[in-house]
């Protein structure tokens, strides 16, 4: 009987360390979520995460209403299944500084199922159209679907294809000059190489605003480096946690200044 209930206060005990270490700790938190869990499921249900998530979103959110389709993506997320929208705590971020931006022109960098999309489409000004890059089709094709249930398919462009690619063709594509807002949430190697990318093209002017998520957790230090070292650029970190975790995580923000003589 004393051997059978120390068993159980070791579980017990055990069990406590790797709920803490999974809500915790970076690695344990990304590989649980990522490497085991979602594999897990999408067996388990025969769709993926992106799927599962556009099914919450479907059976839980009024349509037309983008609150309704955040608080559904939400909910699923702090109660079924972590997944890596940018999540309510930076969300609240990313809304105050779009608010804040008031842009006529606004770029995403990572769809993904367009939960931040939805953030930032139903926050702009009247006659804004987001536009809203994804490489994975999958995720594409879940994000339209997701972006029309919120009833904001008229204010975003969503195109698919790699970030590198698709930059050089803004102008071309949409006869956009340059961009008073950007949203970075994609491949975290991208985010310095799109950042010099939006430069060279000219899709910058002095005072547009990028907004880079997940820049401790996975982390993005040369691009860290590079935006709070650079003349070009004023920058400010936001303090927050990694979506639906307690992971120390953030967003930088930084405001472009223009070519200098320095640079």
């Amino acid at each position: 009987m004393l051997v059978a209930l120390i068993l159980v206060v070791v579980c017990v005990g055990f069990y406590g360390l790797f709920r803490w270490l999974v809500h915790s700790n970076a690695q344990c938190a990304l590989l649980w979520h990522v490497g085991i869990t979602e594999r897990v499921l999408d067996v388990l249900t025969r769709k993926t995460r992106p799927q599962r998530i556009l099914q919450a979103v479907q059976r839980n959110a009024t349509k037309g209403n983008p609150d309704s389709v955040i608080s559904a993506v939400d909910h699923y997320c702090t109660n079924s299944e972590w997944a890596m929208n940018v999540g309510d705590e930076k969300g609240a971020i990313l809304d105050s500084v779009v608010l804040e931006t008031n842009p006529s022109t606004a770029l995403e960098l990572g769809t993904y199922c367009g939960y931040s999309t939805v953030r930032i489409a139903k926050l702009l000004p009247p006659g804004t159209r987001l536009i809203t890059m994804e490489m994975n089709p999958e995720c594409a094709s879940v994000a339209r679907q997701v972006i029309q249930h919120a009833g904001l398919q008229d204010k975003v462009c969503l195109v698919e294809g790699a970030s590198g690619d698709l930059i050089p063709r803004m102008t071309a594509m949409f006869g956009i000059q340059t961009f008073d807002f950007v949203f970075l949430d994609h491949w975290k190697d991208r985010y310095l190489p799109d950042l010099k990318l939006l430069e060279t093209c000219g899709l910058l002017s002095a005072g547009s605003v990028l907004l880079a998520d997940n820049v401790i957790c996975p982390g993005t230090p040369d691009y860290l480096q590079y935006v709070r070292n650079s003349s070009k650029y004023s920058s400010r970190f936001y303090t927050a946690h990694l979506e639906y975790t307690a992971v120390h995580d953030g967003l930088e923000k930084s405001i472009y200044q223009g070519e200098t003589e320095k640079d």
